[in-house]
This record gives C-alpha cells, sequence and structure tokens, in this order.
C-alpha cells in the first residue's frame, strides 16, 4: 500500500511558475495580470494570487521552531493553550466576586477586573477576589493610571497574606499613560515616571506583567494592520527605553511588558501579524542585551543574553471598529472569525466582545455567547492542541514577512522622529491612525469595505425600537474635571457608525419612505437591478417593494401611487431605458422621487428630460442616500 501511493504520487509531474503563468495568462484573454488578479492591501504590499515553495527561499520567518528566538512560530512548545479571559466592570466588589466564580464555573480561566481607584482598599480587594483561587486563574486589573501603584501594592499584600507563590501566579495590572493620552488627548505623560516604582512592586512575581502596550485602541480606531504593529512595537519600545534609563535591568523591564493588541477581521494577515509581532520585538529587545539573573536558565545565550525577556506576551481582543448596531447578531460571525485567527497565531489570551455592546451594556446571553466562541475553538476545534499551524503557508509565512516589513519601517520612521512619545505629543500618530480611520468610512461608504447587513444586504424590516449606540464610559470612579487636552485625540468611530446614524434618523423621523421597484423589459436585468436597488435603498431604512415585472410603465407607475410610494425605481437593461426611462418619469409626472438603476450610455438624455436620480455600483451609497433622505424632508 505504501509503495502503490508513492507511485501515486511520483506519477503527478512537477509543473514550474511560469507553466502556471501562461495558463493564467491564456484565461485571462489579455486582461492584465496585474489589474486582475495582484491585490494591492491597505498594508502598503502586494499580494500574488498564488505562491509557491520557492516563495519561501530566503524568508527568516521560517527558521526556528516553537519557543525559540525570534519566536515567529510563537512562545509556547507542547501545546497552544491559551486564557479565555472576560472582564468585568465592577461596580460592587462583592456583586463582582459573584460574578467572577460563576464565570469561572462556565469555561473563563482569565478574569479581567476594572476597578474604581476611589474604592481601592485592602477590604476592597479582599471582597473582590474571595474564595477565587489566584494561582488557577489568570487575573488582571485595570483602574485610574494614577491609582495603579497602590492597586498593586494592595494586590501583593493580598497575595502575601493568602501565602500564594509568586511565581505561580499569572496576570497583570494595566499601566499604560500613553494609552490615555490617545484615548482623551490628555497630557498623562507625568505618569510614566511611576513604571519604575509599579515594576519594583511586582518584582518578584515574574508572570504578573504590569506595564502595558495597548494597541488595541489602534485598531478600534481604525488602524491599519501595519500601523497597529509599527506602533505598538514604538510604544513597547517607548516604555523599555524609559524604564532601562531609570534603572530598572532591561531583563526585568521586558518581562514586565504586555501588549493588548485588537483583531480585526482580516483572517490571513491577523494571522501573519501576530507571527511577525513576536519576530519583531524579540528583535527590538535583544538589542538591549538583556541578561538573565539565573545561572540555570535554559533561555540564556553564550553571550548571556536573557531570550526569555525577548517573548512577547500577547492578549488579543475582537475589534470594536466593524460591529455593528443593525443585524447585530452578524457580530457573531466577524468575532469568531477574528478569535480564531487569533487563536491559530498562538496568543496568550483572547477576549471576544459581546455581540450587542454597540448598543447595550453586555446581557448574560450574549456573554455566554461570547465566552463559548472560545470554548468552541477549544473543546470542539482543538486549536489549543497545535502550536502554530499556519507554519510553511507558503502565503502567510509569505504575509508575515510582508507584515514585517511594513510595521518595522513604520517602528523606524517614528523612532527617527524622536520615538512614540514624542510623536503623540506631535500629533502624529493620531493624524495617521484618523486619516486611515477617514479612509476606511470611504471605503465603507462606497461598499468596497463591506458591513454586511449594514451597507450591503441589510435586514429589509429590522427596526432598532430603542436601541442607540453605547458611548464609551471610564469605569475608574475617578473625577475628570473639564481640563484642556492639549493633544489630538483617536477618532473611535465604528465603520458602520455613518450609515446607523442615517437609518436611525429615517427610523426616528416617523415617515418611512416607500421605494417601489418599477421592473420591466429584460427579464435577467430588471430582477438583477430591483435586487441592486432593495439592497441600496434599505439601508437608509426605507421599505422596499419588490415586483414580478409590469408590462407598460403606465401599468408601473399607476401601481406605485396604489402602494402610496414615496420613490420609483425604474429597473430594466441599459438598451431598455432608452425606452422605458422617460415616457415613465412623465407619467409620474412629480408624485414621488424617479430613481433610475443604472448608469446607461443614454444618461445624459435622461438627464436632459429632467431625471436626476441614479443609483449604480460606482455611487457613493451613504452621500446618495443622505442626499435622499434630504430631498424627502427626513432630518
Amino acid at each position: 500500500m505504501a509503495d502503490s501511493k508513492e507511485k501515486l504520487f511520483s506519477d503527478f509531474p512537477s509543473v514550474s511558475t511560469q507553466e502556471w503563468m501562461d495558463k493564467i495568462t491564456v484565461d485571462l484573454k489579455g486582461a492584465d495580470f496585474e489589474k486582475k488578479l495582484v491585490w494591492k492591501t491597505n498594508e502598503g504590499f502586494k499580494v500574488k494570487p498564488f505562491y509557491r515553495k520557492e516563495d519561501l527561499e530566503g524568508l527568516k520567518t521560517t527558521e526556528g521552531l516553537p519557543g525559540e528566538f525570534p519566536f515567529v512560530r510563537g512562545i509556547k512548545k507542547d501545546d497552544n493553550t491559551w486564557f479565555v479571559r472576560q472582564d468585568i466592570n465592577v461596580t460592587d466588589p462583592a456583586e463582582a466576586n459573584a460574578k467572577a466564580l460563576d464565570l469561572l464555573n462556565k469555561g473563563v480561566d482569565s478574569l479581567g477586573f476594572k476597578v474604581k481607584a476611589s474604592e481601592l482598599s485592602a477590604e476592597y480587594i479582599k471582597t473582590l477576589l474571595k474564595d477565587i483561587c489566584c494561582e488557577c486563574v489568570e487575573l488582571n486589573f485595570s483602574t485610574c493610571q494614577g491609582h495603579t501603584v497602590e492597586l498593586a501594592e494592595l494586590l501583593v499584600a493580598y497575595f502575601k497574606e493568602k501565602g500564594y507563590d509568586p511565581k505561580s501566579l499569572q496576570g497583570s495590572v494595566n499601566f499604560d499613560p500613553i494609552s490615555k493620552m490617545l484615548g482623551k488627548g490628555k497630557d498623562k505623560s507625568m505618569l510614566i515616571a511611576k513604571a519604575k516604582k509599579l515594576i519594583e512592586t511586582l518584582a518578584e512575581f515574574p508572570k504578573f506583567r504590569c506595564i502595558a502596550v495597548n494597541c488595541v485602541d489602534l485598531n478600534n480606531a481604525g488602524a491599519y494592520i501595519y500601523q497597529e504593529l509599527g506602533y505598538a512595537l514604538s510604544w513597547g519600545n517607548e516604555y523599555l527605553n524609559q524604564m532601562v534609563e531609570a534603572g530598572v535591568p532591561a531583563a526585568l523591564a521586558a518581562k514586565k511588558i504586555k501588549f493588548n493588541f485588537g483583531i480585526s477581521s482580516n483572517y490571513f494577515m491577523e494571522i501573519a501579524k501576530f507571527r511577525a509581532a513576536r519576530m519583531l520585538w524579540a528583535n527590538i529587545v535583544k538589542e538591549y542585551n538583556p541578561q538573565c539573573p539565573r545561572t540555570d536558565c535554559s533561555n540564556t545565550g553564550a553571550d548571556g543574553t536573557c531570550y526569555c525577556a525577548c517573548k512577547m506576551v500577547a492578549h488579543a481582543e475582537t475589534s470594536k471598529f466593524n460591529l455593528t448596531l443593525f443585524d447585530a447578531h452578524v457580530n457573531l460571525l466577524r468575532t469568531q472569525t477574528e478569535a480564531m485567527s487569533a487563536a491559530l497565531a498562538g496568543v496568550n489570551s483572547i477576549t471576544v466582545t459581546p455581540f450587542d455592546s454597540v448598543y447595550e451594556t453586555p446581557n448574560e446571553f450574549s456573554e455566554r455567547l461570547a465566552r463559548n466562541q472560545q470554548l468552541l475553538l477549544k473543546e470542539e476545534s482543538h486549536l489549543n492542541r497545535i502550536v502554530d499551524p499556519a507554519a510553511g503557508s507558503y502565503y502567510i509565512e509569505n504575509l508575515t514577512a510582508s507584515i514585517a516589513q511594513q510595521a518595522w519601517n513604520l517602528f523606524l520612521a517614528t523612532e527617527d522622529e524622536g520615538g512614540f512619545l514624542a510623536a503623540v505629543k506631535a500629533n502624529k500618530v493620531q493624524e495617521t491612525v484618523n486619516a486611515s480611520n477617514k479612509a476606511r468610512h470611504e471605503a465603507v461608504s462606497k461598499r468596497k469595505e463591506i458591513l454586511l447587513g449594514t451597507n450591503q444586504y441589510p435586514n429589509f424590516s429590522e427596526m432598532a425600537g430603542e436601541k442607540t449606540p453605547e458611548e464609551c464610559k471610564c469605569n475608574c470612579g475617578c473625577s475628570h474635571g473639564t481640563e484642556e487636552t492639549p493633544y489630538m485625540a483617536l477618532d473611535k468611530s465604528r465603520a458602520a457608525s455613518e450609515f446607523e446614524a442615517l437609518r436611525l434618523q429615517t427610523e426616528h423621523s416617523g415617515k418611512r419612505p416607500k421605494a417601489f421597484m418599477l421592473t420591466i423589459g429584460n427579464l435577467a436585468m430588471r430582477q438583477a437591478r430591483a435586487q441592486f436597488s432593495c439592497n441600496f435603498l434599505a439601508c437608509a431604512g426605507y421599505e422596499v417593494i419588490d415586483n414580478l415585472g409590469f408590462a407598460t410603465v403606465e401599468e408601473g407607475v399607476e401601481a406605485a401611487m396604489k402602494a402610496n410610494a414615496d420613490i420609483v425605481v425604474m429597473c430594466s437593461s441599459d438598451d431598455e431605458y432608452a425606452e422605458y426611462a422617460i415616457p415613465a418619469f412623465k407619467a409620474l409626472d412629480g408624485r414621488a422621487m424617479y430613481i433610475v438603476a443604472g448608469a446607461p450610455a443614454c444618461m445624459d438624455d435622461l438627464k436632459a428630460a429632467g431625471i436626476e436620480n441614479f443609483i449604480h455600483v460606482r455611487c457613493n451609497v451613504l452621500e446618495t442616500l443622505k442626499e435622499y433622505n434630504e430631498k424627502l424632508g427626513i432630518k
């Protein structure tokens, strides 16, 4: 049997890349290969339609094994286990404790507590962590940045009182003043000086990290993948450099940094991003020549370099940028693929954002679904059993190298400008990311970037009701006052926000326009254009009425008027518009808005006859619908 299998594979002749290209050229029938099949990514590089083994030649990403420097294949060796994390906004420590204990019985093994700085005390921590075995779960805490050291001291006192082994505790304290500068535009740079004290407080807890790089904020603001990664590296280097200059040993400083990434829906690129992130960060840390204080460390180089310090610990959160208020259950599909890409990429922990978080505080049902999305990946798909399954993929290895190069270029450019903090103070980071946010909103408005259920294939009958977009709230319990903001803040408006505002405007106006499809002529074309027009106009919350077809334009117009249509859409073929469009327009006689579906060759003639509304694939859907709302008196 083995011999027959060997013969089977040997029977297939090898095919060269040139032969593939020759075949593709024939199939393209003269079309340009670059324009038709090469993907020009937002990350600044091109992706070919196919890759072969020869494309791996010279790639550094294919060198090494899991757990080996530079950790492109991950920092895990034996399996791909990650922590399933869920965060809790603590309003009452006893209630939060009860919820935490319940979550630990439902598959969660990592807890995130967002605590109020104004209520911090030893009793508060004792109540919050009551009956929780801190050695059995990962514990993560965040509070107002000015009180993070106080929080760490309370935690250390609690852990010592309980007699926990410092080496067995895993978790983090979220100290990241720069994140607050990006989010609020306020100057928090003076707080960075507290980092040394924070590190010293948690120095004897080797698996407890306390300096955070919250590049998830960039992701939620619409940053492209290479921007999130490039700035994350510079962000981490800023903290590392300042800690070393403050007298903290490089190895200790590096081991206290934790990266909190976002995960976009760009499935394969996200896998490549995390692989590239580990590789690049390892090389950055190595340049600091971190020395391991342990003489028995198996991860120490001949020159004393502590490769343990070069390991990136990465938490990943599904993106909020692409979540939607309408057709919200589609969010489950988005977050599922995002969580899957992060799991395959070998991150250390994952938080899945509940699907309803856009418009309400997540309830028990949505939180359960979010947990189970990860548990399915672990317990049914077994993604926790294999380390770096993407390794060797011609495509993903090349994506890893390409993203790494683009991110590295951004890192170097940021460092040349004085480092990440200087770039933030000069508003360069905010300007760059906000420009990406604007560009992506533009892409969504033109359907170049699809948000299923929002700008394409909306639920025709869905009404928002009492659902309104949730605003981001601070939970630290501090009074922020009305202090001035010297710096620009990140624009975290979601990709769907403008379409949602438009649709809510329609719904709240109390007048839901009826759009009637006047289908006539060529069967295939009228059906295709009616479907296109229904999807187009329903994005603004209009009621759409499709039809099988009419024998004459007069019959169609009469039916539209009987249906009390506010909009009549002519749906036919380009050739037949010359025959049908103007008679229908005249028969309608201004009793409803008139739209022609398409961009026919006779458009100029139709415009000359007074027809001014056309919808087609080259339209800016959002701007067109805004214009229609204005014409219909919807404000």
